[in-house]
């Protein structure tokens, strides 16, 4: 029997913050794939080398993390005052589907040395040398991202001595800003409850005090100590903990539905990049997962955070936005654990290390709202070139 040979399809494996992705061109994808659907779907899944029953997506360019099991498509952008679009795919690892419900805000990194380098930035906006303002329309959560992309003799400036714990290796720094971050228009709000604590009762786990926020991404903040835990556990401290593991999924699920976000508890299971679940506690010592050893003075506060079922190595850089934005209301659970009251800064700990973000958030009529939120982060070509798919469902 004849198989049809393999398609050859442009593609940049990008790191960005403390993620890693395929990157695409829209209009480098096969015409079926340029267009939202079962066909896209279909080519990412493979891409990605997904599903995969042994959870290591060996046949494909994932690398068998939420972190790295990552799409992006970047087209020119129609909007007015923005220079590219930039959709965001999670692409699942044991199961046939792509969550589109939210942003990557470590990939988001990226998507401005990519539109540069892949010529979709006006070259009139990109300096010999300096600073390049990318303009990015978020196409998954209808924002705005602002990235500042360093330039040496016109090209994106990739090296540099900028840490970011999380990551090994030094690279440039590159600022992000997220503009109006939190939801808003058709009844949204920041805190989809109302409230900026609620009592969420989870039925078989128990009730808990809860922030829930919409604000980078859809988050739901826990205390630790509710949950039996300090705030400083690394990543083998939970996930190597089926039970836990289960306990967070549940909470998620009923954190969904009171936020709006599904309308029954069945939908959580096909929407697993959001919402997160994050739990916090005030500053502690610990030695961090590279060994690194972080004070309890280094530190406002402790935030883990769950990604796609399972503790993040890190943050993800659209929760710590969340992050940030609760951390400047002040009577928020995050805001609590760093001590209170006004803030728009705080520098928190996480498995790998710490992470400075600002947000500035003010109350109108009687409703919290954030008009930005800035972090710094890296990113870097890996490779680049053309990546191999045999072709099936697109």
């Amino acid at each position: 029997m004849a198989h049809a040979p393999q398609i050859k399809i442009p593609a940049t494996y990008m790191r960005g913050g403390t993620s890693k992705g395929v990157f695409f061109k829209l209009d480098d994808l096969p015409e079926s794939a340029r267009v939202p659907g079962p066909a896209r779907d279909a080519l990412l899944l493979r891409v990605i080398g997904s599903p995969d029953p042994y959870g290591k997506q060996i046949d494909g360019m994932g690398a068998a993390t939420s972190s790295t099991s990552k799409t992006v498509i970047i087209g020119k952008s129609s909007r007015p005052e923005h220079d590219v679009d930039y959709l965001f795919g999670q692409v699942s690892i044991d199961q046939a589907f792509v969550d589109w419900s939210g942003n990557c805000g470590n990939l988001s990194a990226a998507v401005g040395p990519f539109a540069i380098t892949n010529g979709l930035v006006d070259p009139a906006r990109v300096p010999r040398d300096g600073i390049a303002v990318v303009r990015i329309w978020q196409a998954n959560i209808q924002k705005t991202i602002i990235a500042h992309v360093p330039i040496t003799d016109g090209a994106v400036q990739e090296t540099g001595d900028f840490e970011l714990d999380g990551v090994t290796f030094p690279a440039a720094e590159l600022q992000l800003e997220f503009l109006n971050p939190a939801e808003e228009g058709d009844g949204g709000s920041m805190f989809p409850t109302g409230n900026l604590v609620d009592d969420l009762q989870v039925p078989g786990v128990g009730t808990f005090k809860a922030t829930m926020i919409n604000s980078g991404i859809p988050t739901i903040f826990l205390n630790a100590e509710d949950l039996g835990y300090t705030g400083t556990e690394l990543q083998d401290d939970i996930n190597g903990d089926a039970a836990a593991l289960a306990r967070f999924e549940t909470i998620r699920a009923h954190g969904a539905l009171r936020m709006g976000l599904i309308k029954t508890l069945e939908e959580a299971a096909a929407r697993q990049h959001t919402p997160k679940v994050a739990f916090v506690a005030g500053p502690k010592a610990y030695t961090a997962s590279s060994g690194k050893q972080i004070g309890a003075g280094d530190i406002d506060v402790l935030v883990r955070a769950l990604s796609m079922g399972k503790l993040h190595h890190a943050m993800m850089g659209t929760a710590s936005v969340a992050i940030a934005t609760a951390a400047a209301v002040p009577g928020t659970l995050v805001n609590l654990a760093a001590g209170g009251g006004q803030r728009d800064q705080v520098n928190f700990g996480h498995p790998s290390g710490t992470l400075r973000v600002g947000a500035q958030a003010q109350l109108i009529d009687g409703e919290w709202t954030v008009t930005k939120a800035i972090m710094s982060r890296s990113a870097r070509v890996l490779m680049e070139g053309r990546v191999h798919v045999p072709r099936s469902g697109f």
